[in-house]
């Protein structure tokens, strides 16, 4: 069904164009929604103006027109402005009733007609901004609604004042989450709200309808529910304020923000209820680095910093702010190279006496496929994780329950451990949900009484998230993903994790995170500045294919050497000569293996 604007509606809350033509003219694009074509706006390619449209618009001269599904923002980049907008989506579910769209693709329309003016140095920086531009159109796990905010958990939506859902959607958004905040400035200032797409990134999973809470098979019969179907939507809301990839962006800012910070919401609706249960992950509030230089596992460091215990003061702070009495779970090592990470946190966290710490050894405790280890973690946490609770509604929307709280669980990555620990609790608070709800009584469980098929659902639920937000931050899938879909691990899964880990090596060592530094603000394009691409007249990425070229070589040579070294002393000469020099070579390489590898140019570490 066609979304209409809310001005020609009357209706309540506020609607998004959900429908547009693009009509591209040698000095302008036009952008008009199909429903009411004269509420429009056009963007000059010379400069990048906007203006609203006044009246009709010849068509006639327009060199191609083509449907898009909304404008996600602009930036203004050395040559002009660069215009991004959603060219394909693919609606995935509804969130409290109201559809939600994934982003499919995206596109940047260029209004730069003013390359002609940069210099030879300038058009080679503009160039490689266009390339940023081309990664951030395939950004993964973008998601939006035309009708409604899905920003904001459901205990915050119930907080919020009569009337804010009649509020632009824009303006109705937590900006922590607002993937798009920093590009969509032009289109606000411009009043453009009907055509303002906020963007999440994240996960979100709709609708599995949980067929095993309708019947809970027992040796002597079944059990019906009333012949009522639950669901569970779970949404992972990806945090905009220290975005980055993986190895790049580690630790927190000064002002506390940390990495990868996320806010997981399993929601449940079940005969009228409407239930919600929070968690969050975030790398270690602590200013810390890890810079890539070849290493399989580069060595963490803990960077010293007189601010230090007031970075974790304001992080944690925030946390209590926003969600209430928090406990944060620790899984990373007691013992190797994360033991000082690990210390170093522990010694922090001593500091805060309102925040529970809970350091869990992930890789000790649950080693050799001991998951259900993590059995004992709940243990430790089981009376504070009650008194927290969840948030709990009627059919009439009347409050019955509140989360008084948060469980914060961190690794390093915040992605693989994080996440079987976190679907660990999220089974027990479902438990708990649904024994409140009368599904289930106070000994009964999903796990004990449901089929595996049906608990399957929620254990791929999960998984799938688990992967998504890896995708995001690691440019990989979730490793484990089997524990949490099975419970074990399986050979398929050491397999699959091997090749994802293989793939994380490559990404770390010779990828950067230029184009999200770009498109969130961190850096600004400006012709008045000096060019962030030369250092020492030279690009570091370029030794990269002269380091390969000289091992492969060195390797080739090598081999054809051995293979003649019984022949006679010469060739055996030749062959240690051959191996000592391809041995020198090695060294040499892993000794700069830091200026081998890519990095962040545009902001560096932050």
């Amino acid at each position: 069904m066609e979304i209409e604007s809310p001005s020609s509606t009357g209706k309540s809350h506020f609607k998004l164009w959900s429908e547009l033509e693009l009509h591209e003219f040698p000095d302008k694009f036009v952008i008009r929604p199909v429903k009411s074509p004269g509420q429009g706006f056009s963007i000059a390619r010379s400069d990048g103006t906007f203006r609203n449209l006044d009246g009709e618009v010849n068509l006639e001269t327009a060199s191609r027109m083509y449907t898009i599904f909304g404008v996600a923002g602009t930036i203004r980049l050395l040559a002009g402005t660069y215009v991004l907008v959603i060219t394909s989506r693919k609606e995935v579910g509804t969130y409290l009733g109201y559809p939600v769209f994934r982003v499919i693709s995206m596109k940047f329309l260029s209004c730069n007609e003013g390359l002609s003016n940069l210099n030879n140095q300038q058009k080679k920086d503009e160039a490689y901004f266009q390339t940023l531009l081309r990664t951030v159109e395939e950004t993964p796990g973008l998601y939006y609604s035309y009708e409604t905010d899905i920003t904001l958990n459901l205990q915050r939506r119930y907080k919020l004042a009569d009337g804010w859902m009649s509020k632009p959607i824009w303006k109705q958004a937590d900006p922590r989450f607002v993937w798009n905040r920093n590009i969509l400035e032009e289109l606000i200032e411009n009043k453009l709200d009907e055509f303002v797409v906020p963007l999440l990134q994240g996960n979100i999973l709709y609708n599995y309808s949980y067929e095993c809470i309708l019947r809970l098979r027992f040796q002597t019969g079944q059990l019906k529910l009333n012949n009522l179907t639950s669901t569970i939507t779970l949404i992972s809301r990806r945090c905009t304020r220290r975005l980055g990839t993986r190895m790049w962006r580690r630790g927190a800012n000064l002002e506390g923000d940390t990495a990868n910070f996320i806010e997981t919401e399993q929601l449940l609706e079940y005969n009228g209820f409407k239930s919600s249960f929070l968690q969050v992950r975030g790398s270690i509030p602590l200013l810390w680095e890890q810079i890539v230089d070849l290493s399989y596992k580069p060595r963490l460091a803990v960077i010293e910093h007189q601010d230090t215990p007031m970075v974790v003061k304001r992080h944690f702070h925030d946390l209590m702010q926003r969600y209430g009495d928090t406990i944060a779970v620790d899984l990373t090592d007691q013992h190797g190279n994360e033991s000082l990470l690990n210390l170093a946190f522990a010694t922090e966290m001593e500091k805060l006496p309102d925040v529970r710490y809970v350091s869990f050894d992930f890789h000790q405790r649950c080693g050799n496929r001991n998951f259900e280890n993590l059995k004992l973690l709940y243990d430790e946490i089981a009376d504070d994780f009650e008194k927290q609770g969840f948030f709990l509604q009627t059919t009439q929307g009347e409050l019955v329950a509140e989360q008084k709280g948060i469980i914060r669980s961190n690794c390093i990555d915040c992605l693989d451990r994080t996440n079987v620990t976190q679907s660990y609790l999220a089974r027990i608070s479902l438990n708990q949900q649904l024994q409140r709800m009368c599904a289930l009584t106070q000994s009964e469980s999903i796990c004990s009484f449901t089929a595996d098929e049906d608990l399957e659902i929620f254990r791929t639920l999960w998984v799938d998230q688990g992967d998504e937000i890896s995708l995001e931050y690691s440019g990989t899938n979730a490793l484990k993903g089997d524990i949490v879909r099975y419970g074990k691990q399986t050979i398929s899964g050491l397999i699959k994790d091997g090749m994802s880990a293989l793939s994380r090596y490559y990404l770390n060592n010779f990828q950067d995170g230029d184009a999200i530094d770009l498109i969130s603000g961190n850096y600004t394009a400006n012709g008045n500045s000096p060019s962030p691409f030369q250092l020492n007249k030279f690009e570091t990425r370029t030794l990269f294919p002269v380091a390969s070229a000289l091992l492969i070589g060195g390797l080739t040579v090598t081999s054809i050497t051995l293979n003649r070294a019984g022949q006679n002393a010469q060739s055996m000469i030749s062959s240690v000569i051959c191996v000592g020099a391809t041995a020198g070579m090695m060294a040499l390489v892993k000794a700069n293996g830091r200026q081998i590898c890519s990095r962040p140019r545009l902001c560096g570490l932050l």
